[in-house]
């Protein structure tokens, strides 16, 4: 059980780490905020990562994701990744790429495994090899060490612990890993956002390798990446029949900040202009939302308000609620219990939503 610093309520949903309520984050952030940025500057100094995105006047501009990083000689943007040597870029991410990659057999426990082709009937025969899941095939899925966001209770901040540049990879290592039973090829982490560019190269020359084999491109992503970029990876989905899943991780900017210590801004907006593709290609669904359920933090109000911002948009766009697990810094968190991850589907329900999924309930107790 952790005390609230300002409040001073106590409760098995108050995580000790961040030290703040869900309530005095929404209602006292003045007093808030210095308490979440010195929780976010201590969970990134374990791994030698600016507590801010860096803002040298000298620096190299950065305009991959919303970070909008200057990042000065010998120092990394927020992202961990992106160097500035000698005056230039350590890395070229149009041709490099630091991330691991490995065959996942299909159906996987992709977040929209439930509307994909990958693990459903949706997009056969045209963009995919059955008219159910494709057992026999695989899904190349790319891990992108990196990310743009900082969130305390990330299941996959492992990578962090070996963030070593002389383990990027070119595009051909990765082409070379699509053989006959690749069916989709899934970029996630970490986060593809800061690498996006990277994963636009690579699309492209799958795409245009791969003949009259079918192959999907999707991307699972905090969806942080730069607004330029919606339209080449809607355009590359599209074409594939691949799906963008963006996981929304509140609706509250003070509460993305507070959980994840960067604004949820570009995230909705990213969002909403996703969503303007849709009526190209309904089946499969080319747009994805997810939301971890985060017990103290997200729940039933704030999938409300997110079930609302995308039923207003098209409430045909399938959402996907996931069970929280305590995770890296957020251990002292509960897991989901059933019943709020039954008040959270209801929620989005009554807001509108038609295509509604509880993922993960293993987790749910």
């Amino acid at each position: 059980m952790a005390r609230c610093q300002i409040c001073h309520q106590e409760s098995i949903m108050i995580s000790s780490f961040l030290g703040v309520c869900r309530r005095c984050i929404l209602e006292e952030w003045s007093s808030a905020r210095s308490l979440i940025w010195q929780a976010h500057a201590r969970a990134r100094e374990m791994f030698h990562l600016p507590p801010q995105p860096p803002r040298d006047p000298n620096g190299l501009p950065c305009n991959l994701c919303i970070n909008q990083c200057q990042v000065g000689e010998g120092q990394v943007g927020y992202c961990g990744v992106r160097r500035n040597h000698q005056g230039r870029w350590a890395l070229n991410f149009n041709k490099i790429g630091f991330f691991s990659a490995y065959h996942d057999p299909l159906p996987t426990n992709c977040v929209a495994d439930w509307v994909c082709p990958g693990g459903s009937p949706a997009g056969y025969p045209r963009f995919s090899y059955s008219p159910g899941a494709e057992f026999g095939y695989t899904n190349l899925a790319v891990f992108f060490h990196s990310c743009t966001f900082d969130c305390l209770y990330c299941q996959n901040w492992s990578y962090r612990q070996s963030l070593d540049f002389t383990r990027a990879k070119t595009a051909s290592s990765l082409l070379g890993m699509i053989d006959r039973q690749t069916a989709c090829l899934c970029y996630f982490g970490g986060d593809p956002a800061s690498q996006l560019t990277f994963t636009l190269e690579v699309s492209q020359k799958a795409l245009q390798a791969k003949a009259e084999r079918k192959l999907r491109i999707c991307w699972e992503t905090n969806g942080s990446f730069h607004p330029r970029l919606v339209e080449p990876i809607a355009a590359l989905a599209l074409e594939s029949g691949g799906c963008i899943k963006i996981d929304l991780k509140a609706w509250h900017e003070e509460l993305n900040l507070a959980l994840c210590g960067v604004s949820n801004k570009w995230t909705l907006e990213n969002f909403r202009h996703l969503a303007e593709f849709i009526s190209q290609r309904p089946d499969p669904p080319l747009l994805i939302a997810s939301t971890l359920l985060v017990p103290g933090y997200i729940e039933e109000e704030e999938v409300a308000k997110l079930a609302e911002f995308i039923a207003r948009i098209n409430p045909e766009i399938p959402y996907s609620l996931l069970a929280f697990h305590p995770q890296f810094l957020m251990k002292d968190l509960p897991p989901t219990s059933r019943k709020q991850a039954e008040k959270c589907y209801e929620a989005a329900r009554r807001a509108g939503l038609r295509r509604i999924h509880l993922g993960n309930i293993h987790l749910l107790h």
